[in-house]
């Protein structure tokens, strides 16, 4: 029997794509290679901690994430980060240095600050407020993040503003990130007005309040159970993808399954090994998107064993001083109903290199660092670790033009969709409006006559 559709990889994305296809009255089908869906979204509770192994949030400026939410009857367990405790610190010379206030990313729109600042020296604050005389050149090539943000603020700025933070947010390297993927925004700004601290400072103010960042009460795990009803899910490998007439043959666990339309909804390298029997180019163009590795772990404490102040969301620990952990969130200031009164949760973000240690040696580094960093001595009462090998897609120099191919490729062979976050965006919104997009693609198509 043909199926309308067929997801491959049961993440957001396509979690996302089989919920807005079954709005539509379609009922696709998901071959996800692992016990369960939800991709890096997996939360557990232990000692009454909610720890998520991966995403703990989504932006909320993003729609997407919120309209779903909504739709799937859950705008009740949605929660906000607490902005009023918000906090970030750096690292520098072995130093907690909270960054300084009216920050967005790594342009400053307030003075006094930036001024005051102990993050930065004189010389890097003297040209980031010569940045503001900066004249408009109009559009320019695609360049790194690195290139850019060192035309504008110089190499300290790099280090100890936009690495750090950028790591928190991709994990990777800012020479290979293109601005005009990843800081789309800013190169709009300078485009415009040359200078990005005038330009952010001329944007009009957003509209309404609210926090940053958002949640559910019980871990984004809510969010995967409320979505899986709306696909029948099969654990698979799938090993191949062929042309079948003017649809697709499906190979899974040795078995073939026929399909109008299949959505591939898995990471651009996987994708590649699928699509390649059917079209080198595009098997080429999407393994040349390069993926980071990471690690998250939690570690729980008894609050009166533990012997730090917690004042704020946590910290970055810059390229230049990290040996393993790139960040840490002191989960209870930034959500409330994540943590028991009586506990205390950090949550560290350990790199790929990190991906070779044993658990117990994972958890041996962590304490080293936080001991060296938070001078904290107290041993927690649990861990639990995340790997994610090969999981944080990077936007290259050159990512717009290897997706505009990549569509263009697409065009000529319907009933092929991708969705997920090689492509415009890697947050949960990002990653459901995708998702989104790809079902419109499969109901809106006209019907197909398969062989």
């Amino acid at each position: 029997m043909t199926q309308k559709a067929l997801i491959i990889g049961g993440g957001i994305s396509g979690l996302s794509a089989a919920y807005y296809l079954s709005k539509s009255g379609i009922r696709a089908t998901i071959l996800e290679k692992t016990p369960r869906a939800g991709g890096v979204i997996r939360t557990t509770v232990q000692q009454g901690c909610v720890l998520e192994a991966g995403p703990d949030s989504f932006i909320a400026a993003k729609p997407w994430a919120m309209d779903l939410i909504r739709e799937l009857g859950l705008a009740d367990e949605v929660i906000g980060s607490n902005d009023h405790l918000r906090v970030t610190y750096i690292l520098k010379k072995g130093h907690l240095v909270p960054l300084p206030d009216g920050l967005m990313m790594m342009v400053p729109t307030k003075i006094m600050p930036l001024v005051g600042t102990r993050l930065l020296s004189w010389g890097t604050k003297i040209r980031m407020g010569l940045e503001f005389l900066r004249r408009p050149k109009g559009p320019r090539p695609d360049r790194s993040v690195y290139d850019f943000l060192l035309d504008h603020y110089g190499q300290e700025s790099i280090d100890y503003l936009a690495e750090p933070l950028l790591a928190g947010v991709y994990g990777g390297d800012p020479r290979q990130m293109s601005v005009n993927s990843v800081l789309a925004r800013f190169v709009e700004i300078e485009s415009k007005y040359g200078s990005l601290t005038r330009g952010v400072l001329a944007a009009p103010r957003p509209k309404g309040g609210g926090s940053l960042f958002r949640t559910l009460k019980g871990g984004l795990q809510q969010l995967v159970d409320a979505l899986t009803p709306s696909a029948e899910i099969v654990e698979t490998t799938v090993e191949a993808i062929q042309r079948n007439g003017s649809g697709f043959r499906v190979r899974a666990g040795g078995n073939w399954m026929d399909a109008e339309h299949v959505i591939l909804a898995t990471p651009a390298h996987a994708a590649a090994r699928l699509v390649r029997p059917n079209h080198a180019e595009l098997a080429d163009l999407l393994a040349a998107i390069p993926y980071t590795s990471s690690i998250t772990l939690a570690l729980g404490y008894r609050k009166d064993t533990f012997d730090h102040p917690l004042n704020g969301f946590g910290f970055l620990v810059p390229q230049r001083e990290r040996k393993y952990m790139a960040a840490c969130t002191w989960v209870g200031n930034k959500f409330n109903h994540r943590v028991p009164e009586n506990m205390v949760l950090l949550r560290c973000f350990m790199g790929g290199n990190a991906l070779a240690l044993t658990d117990d040696a994972l958890v041996d580094a962590a304490r080293s660092e936080l001991s060296s960093i938070m001078r904290l001595q107290a041993a927690p009462v649990f861990s639990s670790i995340a790997r994610w090998p090969d999981s944080m897609a990077q936007y290259a120099v050159g990512h717009e033009q290897r997706v505009a191919r990549i569509e263009a490729i697409l065009e000529s062979m319907p009933g092929l969709h991708l969705a997920g976050n090689a492509y415009h965006g890697i947050g949960i919104p990002d990653c459901i409006r995708m998702g989104k997009e790809a079902a419109a693609r499969v109901t809106s198509a006209t019907p197909l006559s398969v062989a």
